[in-house]
């Protein structure tokens, strides 16, 4: 049985990556043919175009990932470590960015608040949008930075084994853990707050509903809803690839267990693949090109 495992899991992870490979060439094809015919493309078709690509590099990553780990470990030399390390993190971080840029697109085009500050935010979303990404790379230029150190660090911890090239080497990883943490859990903070306007928004709609008696049926209340499920899928799913993505990291450095890299595989795979089906669902063009 412990045997077959390798086996089973390649056939989910392959399943996983063509499932994944077509829900998000959907969206990007789509998109991009219809701001071909119009010659425009709405700030919210930027976004998921832009996130369909990164998650299509992403899936590709983790194939790659598991095709030199798992598979044929003889071909995990320490430049192959290092070019699947660094895309990893670069698709990572635009992945989960672009995701935290819809849930926030989602917050400010559907929710409705009296604030001087939101309204303010609300007439410029395409620009507090292209900062919020700008800004992102504040976070990728020393996580990067950090990576290729602790990376020959590590190189050179295996040439000369010296006690001071150890504890040089649990610091930065320390170090890296700490900033991997932070890159992933400030997009999740940002769409979880997004998540949470969004309910207060609803809340304060429906009251007035109430009042007005007209009832909860109408179309702002639907489209809180939808924007809702959206974001919603995305934390859920969010925390179990982010789980998979901790276990894959450590697997580099300090775990070897075969059957976690697996199990972890699998689980990241399952993220890009799971949450663009609901993203095709959620949006009308894009459900009528899959049928």
């Amino acid at each position: 049985m412990v045997n077959l495992l390798p086996s089973i899991f390649s056939v989910l992870i392959t399943t996983e990556f063509i499932l994944g490979n077509f829900a998000n060439g959907i969206i990007a094809l789509v998109n991009c043919i219809d701001w071909v015919k119009r010659h425009k493309m709405s700030s919210a078709d930027q976004i998921l175009t832009a996130l369909a690509v990164s998650r299509i590099v992403l899936l590709w990553v983790l194939l790659m990932n598991w095709y030199t780990v798992v598979l044929h470990p003889g071909l995990y030399s320490l430049e192959v470590r290092i070019f699947v390390r660094i895309a990893l993190t670069v698709s990572n971080h635009f992945n989960i960015w672009f995701a935290a840029s819809l849930s926030i697109f989602y917050l400010l085009k559907v929710a409705n608040f009296s604030s001087f500050i939101f309204l303010y935010l609300k007439r410029r979303v395409k620009s507090v949008l292209l900062i919020i990404l700008l800004g992102t790379l504040v976070f990728l230029v020393p996580h990067l930075a950090i990576l290729c150190i602790y990376e020959n660090i590590q190189t050179n911890e295996y040439e000369r084994n010296i006690t001071q090239k150890t504890k040089l080497r649990d610091i930065f990883h320390f170090s890296y853990m700490n900033l991997f943490m932070l890159v992933n859990f400030t997009p999740f903070s940002m769409s979880l707050t997004s998540f949470l306007l969004l309910i207060i928004s609803l809340w304060n709609h429906l009251k007035k509903m109430q009042l007005s008696g007209k009832g909860s049926q109408d179309i702002s209340t639907k489209v809180h809803i939808r924007a809702m499920q959206t974001v919603v899928s995305f934390l859920f799913l969010y925390v179990s690839y982010f789980l998979a993505l901790v276990t894959l990291v450590e697997s580099y450095n300090r775990l070897h267990n075969t059957l976690l890299v697996m199990l972890s595989e699998a689980l990241a795979m399952l993220y890009p693949l799971s949450h663009s089906f609901i993203l095709i669902w959620g949006n009308k063009k894009l459900r009528q090109a899959l049928k």
